[in-house]
């Protein structure tokens, strides 16, 4: 990917090394759980953490982080990524007669505050609409690479532009009515909902790399294939399969793996939002 050396977002917020609070106080193991099925793109963790009480505890106040020279040319791609991420969504909003409203990326170390709560690293990546951000720490790029195998710069760029898809969809209230149809409805079609929502986020970076590449000719040979297999990495079926479970497609919250490469390709090869509409298909 062709990033350095090109303008990046200054909707960047740094608090690695930052004093955090303890959440989750009245949520028990049970929370904990649900939270973790957020884990590797995970959706707003708001739907889950609605109505949990926090507490604030002490800890002890961070320490300016030391940066090693890897962290931060993934700080600078980033941020570049995220000023991509902004063209591209700009572009959208006013072919749509509508004006887009930029998110904060966070960078944090460990543990945060959000708007939705408490949140510790092994969550993974997570947009959190309360407050309009994306929590991203950096050393969840380590466990893509390491764990899962899908390393890259193309990789992480797929990382950053699926979580800004998710405040695309708050912004036009996907998220919300998500939100509400799964407080009334069983866990199996709850899950289903997920689905098709992490599937439309998967759709919209696609898309934002169809835009980035037409705009500023970001693609390197191999971009693509590295964002494909980052999504596949993370499909449910495979994240399941690697823990030594077996594939329960009832209870994926963010889709197989086939189906999270096919959105990305979809909205890249489209570069129409109207054709990321995954809540109208009926075979996903």
């Amino acid at each position: 990917m062709r990033w350095r050396g090109r303008r990046q977002s200054e909707n960047i917020e740094d608090r690695r090394g930052s004093r955090v609070s303890r959440g989750l106080v009245g949520g028990g193991l049970g929370t904990v759980a649900l939270l973790l099925l957020a884990m590797y793109l995970g959706i707003d963790p708001s739907v889950v953490l609605q109505g949990v009480g926090t507490t604030q505890v002490g800890q002890p106040d961070g320490q300016p982080t030391t940066e090693s020279p890897m962290e931060a040319e993934w700080r600078e791609q980033i941020a570049v990524v995220l000023a991509d991420t902004e063209d591209a969504w700009r572009a959208q909003f006013a072919g749509m007669g509508g004006e887009y409203r930029e998110p904060t990326l966070v960078l944090f170390s460990g543990a945060v505050d959000s708007g939705c709560g408490f949140a510790e690293a092994a969550m993974g990546p997570f947009y959190c609409s309360a407050d309009e951000r994306v929590f991203i720490d950096l050393a969840y790029f380590d466990e893509l690479e390491a764990r899962l195998g899908a390393g890259g710069d193309f990789a992480r760029a797929y990382v950053v532009a699926h979580e800004v898809g998710h405040h695309v969809q708050s912004l036009l209230g996907a998220s919300r009515r998500v939100q509400d149809v799964r407080q009334r409805v069983g866990e199996v079609e709850a899950n289903q909902l997920s689905v098709r929502l992490e599937l439309q986020a998967d759709c919209y970076a696609g898309l934002w790399a169809r835009h980035a590449d037409s705009t500023a000719g970001v693609l390197e040979p191999g971009d693509i294939e590295e964002a494909l297999n980052a999504a596949s990495a993370i499909g449910d079926d495979t994240l399941q399969k690697n823990a030594g479970r077996a594939v329960v497609p009832d209870s994926f919250t963010h889709g197989s793996s086939g189906q999270r490469a096919r959105w990305f390709r979809r909205g890249y090869d489209s570069g129409s939002p109207g054709d990321c509409d995954s809540f109208r298909e009926a075979d996903l």
